[in-house]
């Protein structure tokens, strides 16, 4: 990393307690929301409504199930996710974001379980749409750097700091890097459709409390709505159970009583 001056650190961000935590810095500001939406080609036009389409919605026990190891519902998720309208490449890109909330192995194994899914199909005669792949190069060394630390200040509204990242700067550089360059480069998902999975994710891991709170606050920097979310809470509730239900509805409570004190 270069030795630029640190940005001042936000009273939040000195309260950080876990790494991602550190993300939920300040809301986004309209001329990063709009920046961040003009610098994107989504694969699906990014919705400001109260509801959440049927693809938004299947997105989202895809990703529980696939962060909880759960591979029998993750195979009905996959099968509800593609006649709604997922795409292949869609779906493979939530399992390969998982990577950085649940780890590799529960990635690749959700992955392996994508490649039955979409081969039973087949024959069955159910030729699912492939999608694309993303529509422009991503970045490399120092510029992959810098196009991560944009997109996290973009989420997160402010530049990132505090004091776990002065203890730990790798876990920084990490998530600059791998998590909001490598992966939020990847323009064939869109930013909503990237956070929903998240808060699914992190919605069925216990101990990540922290993170799934900052997350609830980076969905709504992307333009998620609180109805919105509010649904998502119901469709694990739905679809899921109700655990991991509680933590989103807890999560979004706790959010938005900071918008009205």
């Amino acid at each position: 990393m270069s030795n630029t001056s640190k940005p001042k650190t936000t009273k939040s961000g000195l309260a950080i307690g876990a790494m991602t935590l550190a993300l939920g810095l300040g809301e986004l500001p309209q001329a990063a929301h709009a920046q961040q939406q003009d610098s994107q080609q989504p694969a699906t036009a990014v919705t400001t409504a109260d509801t959440l389409t049927r693809r938004q919605q299947a997105i989202i026990p895809v990703a529980a199930y696939a962060a909880a190891g759960d591979m029998p519902g993750l195979q009905r998720a996959l099968n509800e996710g593609l006649d709604a309208g997922l795409t292949i490449s869609e779906a493979k890109e939530v399992l390969l974001q998982l990577y950085a909330y649940a780890g590799f192995p529960r990635s690749l194994n959700a992955l392996a379980e994508l490649m039955k899914v979409v081969e039973a199909r087949k024959q069955q005669g159910i030729n699912d749409a492939p999608g694309r792949e993303p529509g422009k190069p991503i970045p490399q060394g120092e510029a992959l750097l810098a196009a991560g630390t944009a997109n996290q200040t973009r989420l997160a509204g402010a530049p990132v700091g505090g004091p776990l990242f002065d203890f730990a700067p790798a876990a920084n550089e990490f998530l600059r890097s791998h998590l909001f360059g490598d992966i939020f480069e990847r323009d064939n998902l869109d930013w909503q459709s990237r956070e929903l999975a998240t808060v699914g994710m992190l919605s069925a891991i216990a101990g990540a409390e922290p993170q799934l709170q900052a997350h609830i606050r980076i969905s709504m920097n992307t333009g998620l709505t609180a109805a919105q979310l509010q649904q998502l809470g119901n469709v694990l509730a739905d679809r899921t159970d109700s655990t991991m239900a509680s933590r989103a509805r807890e999560a979004l409570a706790r959010h938005l009583a900071t918008l009205s004190q």
